[in-house]
């Protein structure tokens, strides 16, 4: 008697553990992370109900909140971050751009280093806030000012960080460079400029943190526009919960750009970890 080939259903596959691991990473880190803002404001909200502090140093989340949303609604919220996103972006490349090349050139030649070296770090010591009053004198209170100071914010450790970078490429790889008989220019893109990727990221990194805490500062004291602006009024207005929205988007905006050029570093140094 004949028996009849049924078709068999395909098993599931099991899980695979090694696969859901990272995810599992991901999620308990960001659950630490998101652990002592959750304390905080749980803190804030019993605070708030109690009465413990007045409603008019501290307002409830509730007002943060509602404030927040009509803000938004309104368009204010958006108009304002998007005035000082375009300052500390413009600041930010002329900074950094001028930074990189100041970096590689004294990075390369020691000469350079030594000729500039003394005078930048002198001008480096000197805090972004101390040098307001005098470009005030020369540029005004405009635009001008706050591009130049978010520029002077950036270009401190971008210089830094890409002249150490540069010098720090092993001299091995250089030699094999010669061998090889490369001119100046292959050796800088092809052997030195992806070797010192580490240390110019991290420059890169600093440079647009000091941007924007610097974009904060000058729009503090000399703007009528933008998320410093914002802070600036709601204190003058006693408008507290105006000031805790300003001191939230700021951190956030900060926090969301810094992981995200963590992230484009990390995918240009994938060809190290594969390696």
């Amino acid at each position: 008697m004949a028996v009849l080939d049924l078709p068999r259903q395909a098993a599931p596959h099991p899980v695979s553990w090694r696969r859901l691991r990272p995810v599992l990473a991901g999620l308990r880190d960001f659950a630490i992370a998101l652990a002592l803002p959750a304390v905080i404001l749980i803190l804030w909200a019993i605070g708030s109900a109690y009465q413990l502090v007045p409603q008019q140093i501290l307002p409830p989340p509730v007002y943060v909140w509602e404030n927040f949303r009509d803000m938004l609604a309104s368009g204010e919220l958006l108009q304002h971050a998007s005035i000082s996103a375009a300052r500390v972006a413009g600041g930010f490349v002329l900074g950094a751009s001028l930074g990189l090349l100041l970096g590689i050139a004294m990075g390369l030649s020691e000469k350079v280093d030594d000729y500039v070296r003394p005078l930048f770090t002198a001008i480096a010591q000197v805090p972004t806030l101390g040098w307001i009053p005098l470009l005030m004198l020369f540029l005004g209170i405009g635009e001008a000012l706050k591009i130049v100071i978010i520029a002077k914010a950036a270009l401190v450790p971008m210089v830094l960080n890409t002249s150490a970078g540069i010098r720090g490429v092993s001299k091995a790889y250089l030699e094999v460079a010669d061998v090889f008989a490369f001119t100046r220019w292959q050796k800088l893109r092809r052997l030195i400029l992806p070797a010192a990727v580490p240390p110019i990221f991290t420059g890169i990194r600093y440079s647009l943190t000091k941007a924007w805490t610097a974009l904060v500062a000058v729009e503090l004291l000399a703007s009528a526009e933008g998320l410093g602006y914002l802070l600036v009024w709601g204190r003058q207005m006693f408008w507290l919960d105006t000031m805790i929205v300003a001191m939230v988007i700021i951190g956030l905006v900060g926090f969301a750009m810094d992981k995200l050029l963590a992230l484009v570093e990390a995918r240009l140094q994938s060809w190290r970890i594969d390696a």
